[in-house]
C-alpha cells in the first residue's frame, strides 16, 4: 500500500505525485508486539493500542504527534517571518514520512550529509537538496550523477572546500566522460573546527578555480556555525556573527568578480542551536543578483529535553518569544528491578536512546496500571549510567520510590542519535493512543 502526500501549499520543491511507501510492522521490528499479527504502518491506529495500557513492549521510542505538528509549523513560520528559506537537515530523523511532512509544510528543500541520505530524500519526493558536506568518492559521484540523470528537475548542491577536492571531481568527470557540471557551494570554515576554507585568500583562490572548472558550477557560499556555540549568549552572538560575516564578505568578493554561475546566489548556514543569530546575516544586500538565504536546522523537528532545550531558552530571550519548540521524542521504559534503596533498573539502554551529549533524563512517570495523562517524573530522579540494555535510575529513598512494573519516559539530549537506534517509531496522542508510525532509513 502507498500513501499520497498531499501538498498544502503550491509551488513546493517536491514531487506532489510522489508516494511515500507504506511499510510493514511485524516481529522483526523492535518493540512491535510479538503476539500481534503484522500491520501496515498506516493501519496501526486502528489497533486501538495505548502506550499506557502496555499494549507494546518496552523500551518504546515515541513521538508525541501534537508536539511534532507544532514544531514543523513553528519553524516554517519562523523562517518565513525572517525572510529566509528552510531546508531541514534530513540526517536528524532519516524518516521519509517526516521529510514529506516538512516539505508539505513549505520547506524550500532538504539538507543531507551523504549521497545515500540524499537518495532517501529523493524517494520521498525532494527535488531541491543541499549535501552539507564534501563529496570525494568516485562511487558517490557516480551515485549523484545517476540520481540527477533519473530525476528530471532535481537540483543538488554539495560543498567544496579545497582545490584538492576540486581536482578529484575534475578527475572523475574526465575518466567518466561526463560533461554535466555538478552544482556546488564553497564552504567557509573556522580554524580548529570542522571543514571549510580558513581565510579569505583561500576562499577566493578556490572560488576562482571553481568558476573556471569544467566539472562544477559555483552556486553560493556555505558555513556551519554550530561548532562555536557554547550556550552563552554574549559569546555565541560574537562568534557566530563573526563567522557569518566572514561568509558574507566572501559572497560580496565572489559577486564582485562575477564568479557565481547562477542568476541568484545561495547563502546558507545551519544548525538547531543558534539559528536566530544566523538568519539576519543570510539576507545579503547590495549584490549584482538576488540572494536566496537558506537555513538548515534539523533537530527542531522533535527538539529535545537537554542540549537544544538549553540553547532554545537563550533564543527565546534574545527574540522575546513566548511560544517556541516542544520536546516531542521520548523513550518509554519499564522498571524491571529495584535491587537496593536508591537504585532502580529500567529496560532501556545504549541501544535505545541518545547518550553522546549527556545521560537521558526521567521526564514522566506512570505507575503500574495507571492510565490517562502521565505525571511528571519526581525532580530528584536521575539516570546515572547506561548499559547496553539497562538504565540506572537513581532516586532518594526518602522521596517517591519507583516500583517494579512502573513506566518511566526518558527525555534525551540530541535526537539524532536516538532516531538511528530505531527502524520505526510510534506516533502517540496526548492521551497515549498510538495513532501512527514513521520509519527510519539509516
Amino acid at each position: 500500500m502507498r500513501r499520497t502526500i498531499v501538498a498544502r501549499q503550491g509551488g513546493l520543491p517536491f514531487d506532489t505525485h510522489a508516494m511515500v511507501p507504506d511499510f510493514l510492522l511485524d516481529h522483526r521490528c523492535k518493540s512491535y508486539p510479538l503476539a500481534a499479527t503484522p500491520c501496515d504502518a498506516s493501519a496501526i491506529g486502528a489497533r486501538g493500542w495505548n502506550l499506557l495500557a502496555d499494549d507494546l513492549p518496552y523500551p518504546l521510542a515515541v513521538i508525541r504527534r501534537s508536539a511534532l505538528d507544532h514544531n514543523i509549523a513553528w519553524m516554517q513560520a519562523y523562517a518565513r517571518t525572517k525572510g529566509v528559506a528552510l531546508a531541514p537537515h534530513g540526517k536528524t530523523s532519516m524518516s521519509p514520512e517526516l521529510f514529506a511532512l516538512q516539505l508539505a509544510a513549505g520547506a524550500w528543500g532538504l539538507s543531507f550529509a551523504t549521497v545515500f541520505q540524499l537518495a532517501v530524500g529523493v524517494e520521498a519526493g525532494v527535488r531541491r537538496a543541499i549535501i552539507a558536506n564534501q563529496v570525494v568518492c568516485d562511487a558517490d559521484f557516480d551515485g549523484l550523477a545517476a540520481l540527477l540523470d533519473r530525476h528530471e528537475g532535481l537540483r543538488v548542491w554539495f560543498l567544496v572546500d579545497s582545490t584538492a577536492q576540486l581536482a578529484l571531481i575534475e578527475d572523475w568527470a574526465a575518466r567518466r566522460g561526463r560533461s554535466r557540471r555538478f552544482d556546488t557551494l564553497l564552504e567557509v570554515g573556522i580554524p580548529g573546527q570542522r571543514t571549510g576554507c580558513r581565510t579569505l585568500e583561500q576562499t577566493m583562490a578556490l572560488a576562482r578555480a571553481m568558476a573556471a572548472s569544467p566539472a562544477v558550477r559555483l552556486g553560493g557560499i556555505e558555513c556551519y556555525e554550530g561548532g562555536v556555540a557554547n550556550c552563552n549568549s554574549e559569546h555565541d552572538a560574537r562568534e557566530v556573527t563573526a563567522l557569518v560575516r566572514r561568509m558574507t564578505e566572501a559572497v560580496r568578493a565572489c559577486d564582485a568578480e562575477r564568479l557565481f554561475a547562477e542568476e541568484s546566489v545561495l547563502v546558507t548556514a545551519g544548525g538547531s542551536a543558534v539559528f536566530d543569530l544566523v538568519v539576519p546575516l543570510l539576507r545579503v544586500q547590495g549584490l549584482s543578483r538576488p540572494v536566496q538565504g537558506v537555513l538548515r536546522s534539523g533537530c527542531y523537528v522533535t527538539h529535545d529535553h537537554g542540549n537544544y532545550r538549553r540553547f532554545l531558552k537563550l533564543v527565546e530571550q534574545r527574540e522575546g518569544l513566548h511560544d517556541s519548540l516542544l520536546p516531542a521524542l521520548e523513550v518509554w521504559a519499564m522498571v524491571q528491578s529495584v535491587p537496593e534503596p536508591g537504585l532502580a533498573l529500567l529496560t532501556c539502554g545504549r541501544r535505545d536512546i541518545s547518550y553522546d551529549l549527556e545521560m537521558p533524563m526521567p521526564v514522566r512517570h506512570a505507575p503500574r496500571g495507571e492510565r490517562g495523562t502521565p505525571r511528571p517524573a519526581p525532580g530528584g530522579w536521575t539516570i546515572g549510567a547506561l548499559n547496553d540494555q539497562h538504565a540506572y535510575l537513581r532516586f532518594d529513598p526518602a522521596g517517591p520510590v519507583p516500583a517494579v512494573g512502573d513506566r518511566v519516559a526518558l527525555g534525551l539530549s540530541h535526537p539524532c542519535t536516538t532516531f538511528d537506534k530505531w527502524r520505526w517509531l510510534a506516533l502517540v496522542e496526548d492521551d497515549g493512543a498510538v495513532s501512527g508510525a514513521i520509519s527510519t532509513r539509516f
